[in-house]
């Protein structure tokens, strides 16, 4: 559920080389190879399965971060550098994308609990020109239940951000492109994933707080997570601080409109490296606001996660409503996805979002009652084969592995351990 996914909700690897994070180049430029160091049990099994995974989705580099009773684990895997030996580092910045939304709905969850506004208001109270936004409550953005057209699936927008990828974006210009479209159906009828939604709560957030949107991700979610390394970057700000990998993506934006899926005739060139990504490392994230622009690293992310799923931002009433809010994306499907206010349940008790962005892409999950957190990023935007999130397709790994997460459609597990729904 990335920003990129605006279609459905839902070579270069081959040489990649499993780095560890203390693990360094050595002098004669030669790849580098993993060091030997105490690893928990399950490491053996999941690098091998990441590699694995990378080459076969033309991944350059990974990035991966556990907090398990099982035992803590971190490693790197790649390159940071399609074409050079620039070995991907724990502590990388990296674009989150659609982790964002769960910030920025954390956000509007504080204004509730401060009595600035209500999860039953209407849109229409803040924002007089949303279509039908009488209509459309503040619950119904953040569960992405409001009906209103994605600017994001916009021919003419996805042309532009391809023709001046750092043109610094207004949040009122990306509503005008989604609000010259009607809605795509009545408030609340069922679930549609849109951009347009997250980017509306920022202006709110804006209105209520006085602060501009980084000043308030600053003071209302960094700083009280005491977390150092992430920002919300100024909208005319195309950089990513150092260290950071460069971010690619198979084909341009207009190109991938219907699915990041490349052509089955240009597939074999992705995978054996002939069929180059394109480097999108630079491109101006203004284009995703609230929805998608944050940094971060895998660290502060994990800090992040583990608040959203203990409530720790939150006071336990607000916390409460949150978890309640809970719905099945798709109806009679009970043991699919579930998205509640900004976050995605991906079990009874796995809470978290995946991020994807021109470049990157992130997952994050945590289970507070089991004290796991995973946290996988990734320096390609989407699979060119099935055009799946890069890193929600490696974390399906880790959920499998460390907390008995069963894929929709596959029979239970047939041990002892909780089945969880994804």
């Amino acid at each position: 559920m990335g920003l990129g996914t605006r279609r459905a909700v839902a070579g270069v690897a081959a040489a990649a080389i499993l780095v560890m994070a203390s693990c360094e180049a050595s002098n004669d430029g030669s790849q580098p190879t993993a060091t030997t160091q105490p690893q928990p049990a399950y490491a053996a099994k999941l690098q091998t399965q990441v590699l694995d995974l990378m080459k076969a989705d033309a991944i350059p580099g990974v990035i991966v971060l556990v907090k398990s009773p099982k035992g803590d684990w971190s490693a790197t895997f790649g390159t940071a550098e399609i074409g050079k030996t620039v070995p991907m580092k724990i502590d990388d910045y990296f674009r989150i994308g659609s982790n964002t939304k769960p910030m920025t709905v954390t956000l509007i969850l504080q204004l509730v609990q401060e009595g600035k506004l209500s999860l039953d208001d209407p849109i229409s109270k803040y924002r007089p020109d949303v279509p039908n936004g009488e209509n459309i409550t503040i619950a119904q953005l953040a569960k992405m239940r409001s009906g209103l057209y994605a600017y994001t699936s916009d021919p003419e927008f996805n042309a532009t951000i391809d023709r001046e990828p750092r043109k610094a974006w207004t949040p009122d210009e990306l509503l005008a492109i989604a609000f010259k479209h009607p809605p795509d159906f009545a408030p609340g009828e069922h679930f549609e994933y849109s951009n347009t939604n997250t980017v509306l709560l920022g202006t709110v957030i804006e209105k209520l707080t006085g602060m501009s949107v980084p000043e308030a991700f600053q003071k209302r979610i960094f700083e009280p997570l005491k977390v150092t390394h992430s920002l919300f970057p100024e909208s005319t700000d195309s950089r990513i601080p150092d260290p950071h990998p460069q971010g690619y993506q198979f084909g341009t934006n207009a190109e991938t409109l219907d699915t990041y899926a490349l052509p089955p005739a240009q597939l074999p060139a992705a995978l054996d490296g002939s069929l180059k990504p394109i480097n999108f490392t630079d491109a101006n994230p203004s284009f995703s606001w609230t929805a998608g622009a944050a940094i971060s690293t895998a660290d502060d992310l994990a800090v992040f996660v583990k608040a959203l799923a203990d409530g720790s931002l939150l006071d336990e009433k607000t916390q409460k409503v949150r978890l309640d809010s809970v719905e099945a994306v798709s109806p009679g499907r009970p043991n699919g996805l579930g998205y509640g206010l900004g976050m995605v349940a991906f079990g009874p008790t796995i809470f978290g979002h995946d991020g994807q962005i021109p470049g990157y892409s992130s997952f994050m999950a945590a289970d507070a009652t089991r004290d796991t957190t995973i946290i996988v990023a990734a320096n390609l935007a989407a699979s060119p084969g099935n055009g799946a999130n890069a890193a929600t397709e490696l974390a399906k790994l880790f959920l499998v592995e460390l907390l008995g997460w069963t894929p929709p459609g596959a029979p239970p597990a047939a041990t002892g351990t909780t089945t969880t729904t994804g």
